[in-house]
């Protein structure tokens, strides 16, 4: 079993040279150059080209690099699919997803284009409507796999905005999308990103937006500030109880005498095979990040 950790992803626009060479050395799990919302109209062309640059030129290490990309309906879309197909970053997100027939075409360019093949796609869901479809979308990654999704990633403030919702410390109004996402995303075996926190300077907030997301079953956070990072890596991260509980379960399954049941008793609990195949999932992402922090 195999984990990629995706606990932080940090977006920063690709104009800014100076915060892309920082990332090369974050202790961030993913980096997403952002070609959308944090680039002015007459700076797109800038920002296509500077990204490019930087996903060619690499150096991230074991870090996820990310293009967002402009979305389907707007006149930057096609250049900057191209552009993505030609730098072969590890994922394309896009944005204002609201149909798996969006998909379908977006897999259609990418093999027209010849995207190299680990290039995967991530897709924004931040729309009612996108909502709504959240099971057909996640579908698509087994109806049409050239299309090559992988990852869901929360986008809270348009949700919030296209539904009026109104803010709230524990994210009531957005609970719907944010569960009906996991879920579709769990059946489809896609992982999920939780959308950004605004306020970086609230540490507090942000820990208990990022414990919420966990809860939820969420991989990971979208971040905005890279001192966000240490707190979503933490929180992300399995606890060193959990890990040691994790190991003891999986020796358990490995002895004589527990080969071939379904359930034994641990320290005065029974244990399901459920919970050594959570168990392995735990220590391969223990492991994962310990040979990140190696790296």
């Amino acid at each position: 079993m195999t984990s990629r950790p995706r606990r932080s992803v940090l977006y920063m626009p690709a104009t800014n040279t100076r915060a892309v060479e920082k990332a090369r050395s974050l202790p961030v799990d993913g980096i997403a150059l952002d070609l959308e919302d944090s680039i002015a109209p007459e700076k797109k062309e800038e920002a296509r080209a500077a990204a490019a640059s930087a996903i060619e030129a690499g150096g991230f290490g074991r870090r996820e690099v990310v293009l967002r990309v402009n979305g389907p309906a707007t006149s930057w879309f096609e250049d900057d699919l191209a552009a993505a197909a030609t730098a072969g970053p590890d994922a394309i997100l896009v944005p204002k997803i609201e149909k798996p027939d969006q998909l379908r075409m977006i897999g259609a360019h990418l093999e027209k284009l010849k995207a190299p093949r680990h290039t995967r796609l991530w897709i924004m869901m931040e729309a009612p409507l996108g909502i709504l479809n959240a099971h057909a979308i996640a579908q698509a990654s087994q109806q049409w796999p050239e299309c090559r999704l992988s990852c869901f990633v929360l986008g809270n403030n348009d949700i919030q905005k296209e539904t009026r919702a109104l803010d709230h410390p524990e994210r009531l109004p957005l609970l719907m999308a944010l569960q009906t996402s996991v879920f579709a995303a769990r059946a489809y075996g896609l992982a999920i990103l939780d959308g950004v926190y605004n306020n970086f300077k609230d540490t507090e907030g942000f820990r208990r937006e990022c414990q919420q997301g966990r809860l939820f079953g969420m991989d990971g956070k979208t971040l905005i500030h890279p001192s966000q990072i240490d707190i979503a890596n933490e929180v992300y991260g399995p606890p060193p109880a959990e890990v040691a509980w994790a190991r003891r379960i999986i020796a358990a399954f490995e002895q004589p005498d527990h080969k071939g049941k379904g359930a034994i008793s641990l320290d005065g609990q029974m244990v399901e095979l459920l919970h050594l195949e959570i168990a392995k999932r735990t220590v391969a992402m223990a492991d994962a990040i310990g040979r990140d922090s190696e790296s």
